[in-house]
């Protein structure tokens, strides 16, 4: 463990602002060292918060926080902040079960002024609570977002932009631009801001800008009367009509070097005293000071455990026998199903690695869109494709596709479009914790009217499903976890066409019958080599399909079976369980039901194993539901 002599005597910010400005470098590189440190070990986001140590050191050396507001887009990009707003010490504990999240949260930190892990909503956030503070007339309070990693490509960015510039607040948007989300950043936002960042003239009125903000006297006269003058100029011609943070009313400031802690220290001062709304565009490089997370961004973003003495990912031994992920057999279906079908398309928003739609980007990259952090955009414009008879698979984590949910109705449902949804992520995920959790879409989705809903058991069925969905001329939903499979046999196998709405039994028994949908089933098979060993003899059901939901099997196992239980990756309420329990109320049935899934409240972070244990879906779990009913 290395020493840190200033950070370690930073337990809040009132303790950095005693440190003299001649110190914040030092700081930062403790800071940045005791980052790397940890998170080599205890994994988590790396590159993001290591390109975010100057700012985060600045903005709590000049404002007074936790009474000015300071939100975080995305959260992913706060430890530091974390750790100089008294975690320090907890961050040992970073992302673990009983630990400190790895996002800002309300109720860890009064310091955390607003809950983050979704992108593109501090803007929102901190326009509602600058607009508060001007009701109370507080005009003191100083309101501040930083919007990076890719965020400002989300549409809600841009309407709370709109919306601020139409009112009389106080706050302090602080663009981080490192030119990425997790992947390269992408469309005309990103090509927008690296002209205004690389534009000469520009870059002549900013640095007198920058010279004026950082003098002592008269600072607030002298830039105001710079900043008049600047959107003068701008407007005059050399970007005519082009910055758009001035068109609609808010005063844009920068580019600045996002890594020189005394100039923004001095700048955030000069900023400090100019009431209003401002932008001020930071540039950064996203895993600042490890070499490795500076070539390899995407991979550094969070890249598992890894040597903090030379910066190197810790690799895996080869495993040839190593079970694949279900995003890798995605993306080898998706490119195969592809070569067959020049009329199949990939869409994602900004995750494309994470979701393994790369592959295809690499063979057909004229028929694969990432869209940007914008969820919304993506499904509407996969309905547009669907309407010229394109098949587009839209690959969405199950907690973003919550983001477009009135697009899947409206866009999608309600005009019956042939669009595939690969629902990624799905159930609980694990060390992200609550606000990454797919815990809601097998309840979110069945309500919905022409919606088909499957899940697979395993790779095989994935790539099965994904045939099955090509072929089905309706809205059609898959989903499925994010990790290995089971280990059987799916390259090169031949596509089936799977009966839409059918279960098959994968073993019939006694009293007790287990209805599964998805991975879990093979839980559920591991309990059931146990349980037989106890001589108890269940049914289990691969249901494969919440909707429609196979009711001929249904019947089948209520006539057979006296208990039921049903086990899901979601939440009990709305999902299998509650379609199974409204088949037995509509037949007037007396089976008797038990349902396992994730109970009604938000999940913390923690080992997907864990947490499986929290919400009484691991195996021992199910070993005790069937011992308690099966007797």
């Amino acid at each position: 463990m290395k020493e840190y002599p200033l950070l370690s005597t930073i337990n809040s910010p009132v303790d950095l602002k005693k440190l003299p400005e001649n110190q914040l470098e030092a700081l930062c590189a403790e800071l940045r060292q005791y980052i790397i440190e940890q998170t080599a070990t205890n994994p988590g986001h790396l590159g993001s918060s290591l390109g975010t140590i100057e700012l985060t050191v600045a903005i709590h050396y000049v404002f007074d926080t936790p009474d000015d507001k300071l939100v975080w887009d995305v959260g992913h990009q706060a430890y530091a902040h974390k750790i100089l707003t008294g975690r320090r010490d907890a961050f040992v504990n970073n992302r673990k079960l009983n630990g400190i999240s790895g996002f800002p949260k309300m109720a860890e930190s009064e310091y955390d002024a607003f809950g983050v892990g979704h992108s593109s909503t501090s803007i929102s956030a901190i326009l509602g609570m600058a607009t508060a503070s001007a009701l109370e007339g507080n005009t003191q309070r100083n309101h501040i977002a930083v919007i990076g990693d890719g965020a400002m490509t989300g549409g809600e960015a841009f309407e709370a932009f709109n919306h601020a510039g139409n009112t009389d607040t106080n706050m302090l948007v602080i663009l981080n631009d490192n030119g990425m989300a997790i992947d390269k950043n992408v469309g005309g936002l990103h090509n927008y801001l690296t002209k205004l960042s690389t534009s000469s003239t520009y870059n002549k009125f900013k640095d007198k800008i920058w010279d004026l903000l950082t003098r002592k006297d008269n600072q607030a006269k002298r830039a105001r009367n710079i900043i008049q003058r600047t959107q003068k100029a701008i407007k005059g011609g050399f970007l005519e009509n082009s910055n758009v943070f001035d068109q609609i009313g808010l005063r844009y400031f920068g580019p600045i070097d996002g890594h020189d802690v005394i100039l923004l220290v001095k700048v955030l001062r000069g900023l400090k005293n100019i009431a209003g709304k401002k932008v001020l565009h930071c540039i950064t490089i996203k895993g600042k000071g490890l070499r490795q997370a500076e070539e390899q961004q995407t991979l550094y973003h969070a890249p598992g455990c890894f040597n903090a003495e030379t910066g190197d990912v810790i690799k895996v031994a080869f495993e040839p026998d190593k079970v694949e992920k279900y995003q890798k057999v995605f993306g080898t279906t998706l490119v195969e199903l592809a070569d067959n079908n020049d009329k199949i398309v990939g869409i994602t928003p900004a995750m494309a690695v994470g979701c393994s739609m790369d592959i295809m980007m690499k063979k057909y990259p004229d028929r694969c869109f990432d869209v940007g952090i914008a969820e919304q955009h993506a499904v509407t414009f996969s309905a547009g494709l669907a309407t010229a008879g394109f098949i587009p698979f839209c690959n969405i984590y199950s907690t973003f596709l919550q983001r477009a949910y009135d697009q899947v109705i409206h866009d999608v449902a309600l005009q019956n479009l042939h669009v595939i949804f690969c629902i990624d992520r799905a159930g609980i995920v694990g060390e992200d914790g609550s606000t990454h959790h797919g815990a809601f879409d097998l309840a979110y989705l069945r309500c919905i009217p022409n919606m088909i809903v499957s899940a697979p058991m395993n790779e095989l069925e994935l790539r099965n499903l994904m045939y099955t969905a090509t072929e089905t001329k309706s809205p059609f939903a898959i989903r499925y976890p994010r990790g290995n499979g089971v280990h059987v046999a799916w390259r090169n196998q031949p596509f089936e066409l799977l009966p839409v709405g059918k279960g098959i039994a994968l073993k019939t028994g006694e009293k007790t019958a287990i209805l599964c949908l998805g991975h879990i089933a093979n839980q559920v098979l591991k309990a059931d080599e146990i349980l037989s060993e106890k001589h108890h003899n269940i049914g289990i059901y691969n249901m494969r399909f919440l909707k429609p939901i196979d009711e001929q099997l249904l019947m089948s196992v209520c006539n057979h079976y006296q208990n039921i239980i049903t086990i899901e990756n979601g939440c009990k309420i709305g999902g299998l369980g509650s379609a199974v329990a409204e088949f037995i109320t509509c037949h007037n049935l007396s089976n008797h039901l038990e349902i396992m899934g994730i109970p009604d409240k938000f999940i913390e972070q923690g080992t997907v194993e864990e947490l499986h244990k929290i919400c009484h879906i691991s195996i021992n779990d199910i070993i005790d539901m069937v011992e308690k009913i099966d007797k």
